[in-house]
């Protein structure tokens, strides 16, 4: 059993970390708001500008604990972190295996996304039965399991990325649908990431965002280079093999949207409005998401296989 420490998510962008001892200090105009110890954290995540001192950035590097960087607006700029947990030939093992499992891995975790994909959109339909005959969403269900035969035909990571791709196009066609709280004063019409252009697709983007970061933590953790993949092709700077897990736990971060919205936790005046078109979460609307995705992370999962609880 593996017990998950806390993540420290840093959302004022006056505030500076610094090193005291064994523990993390966070000071605002000089004055000390936050004391944690150590042995409490396992991830940080800071949206200020000021950021760290060289000392609390060593002394995580020496405990393994990433430090995120990402701009108020929840978009990733960088990450420090030190050398790999464990050894070469881990690394070594991990670029083998991937090189010689690539096409089953992404398979496999592709027909896993679609399986919860459509558990995600039938416990909408238990929960509203107005929509069980409505064929868009329907139509989506047989699309998702059409895909899930279809991965595993592939003869190619190509192939299977295509096929993620027309499926996630039409999943999110009906994604609106899955809102069913009729007082929600925005709509999603389509996706959109670079930047996001809606309330719905900010909250997307946000989540999606912090499940990468807990995810390569948790790779560094146990040893596995975060940055080497089997379905994302490799790129400079990016969690690839995060990115890769992310596919099958993207539902967590949809239905954590579809119930904040649902149950009226965030509204209009959580959002701002770019000249640009961008939308992004202000100040209040972060603290808001933050908290509550918090408290969703502090739940106990029973492991399917293992039948042990993950704290």
């Amino acid at each position: 059993m593996r017990k998950l420490l806390n993540t420290v998510y840093i959302t004022n962008e006056s505030a500076y970390l610094t090193l005291d001892g064994e523990n993390l200090v966070c000071k605002i105009d000089g004055e000390e708001k936050l004391r944690i110890p150590f042995e409490n954290i396992e991830n940080i995540v800071c949206f200020n500008y000021l950021g760290c001192s060289p000392a609390l950035m060593g002394k995580c590097v020496s405990k393994t604990i990433p430090i995120n960087f990402i701009s108020p607006q929840g978009k990733f700029l960088a990450k420090v972190c030190g050398e790999t947990k464990g050894n070469i030939f881990l690394r070594v093992a991990q670029i083998d295996r991937f090189r010689e499992c690539g096409l089953k891995l992404a398979k496999n975790t592709m027909a896993a996304k679609f399986s919860n994909t459509r558990q995600l959109i039938r416990r909408t339909l238990h929960d509203n039965i107005s929509l069980r005959d409505d064929s868009g969403i329907n139509s989506v269900l047989d699309v998702l399991s059409s895909g899930i035969d279809k991965v595993f035909k592939a003869e190619s990571i190509e192939t299977v990325v295509g096929i993620e791709g027309n499926c996630a196009h039409n999943y999110f066609s009906i994604f609106n649908k899955l809102i069913t709280n009729k007082d929600v004063p925005f709509t999603f019409k389509y996706r959109t990431k670079r930047p996001p252009l809606d309330p719905v697709n900010a909250l997307l983007s946000f989540i999606y965002t912090l499940e990468e970061c807990d995810f390569a933590a948790a790779l560094e953790t146990v040893g596995l280079d975060s940055y080497i993949g089997f379905c994302h092709s490799l790129r400079s700077g990016r969690n690839s093999l995060a990115c890769d897990l992310l596919e099958e736990g993207r539902c967590i971060a949809e239905r954590f949207v579809i119930t904040l919205l649902n149950l009226r936790i965030v509204s209009e005046k959580d959002f701002e409005k770019q000249i640009s078109g961008a939308v992004w979460l202000n100040d209040d609307g972060r603290k808001k998401v933050l908290t509550r995705w918090q408290e969703k992370k502090r739940s106990d999962i029973l492991h399917p296989f293992l039948k042990q609880k993950i704290l």
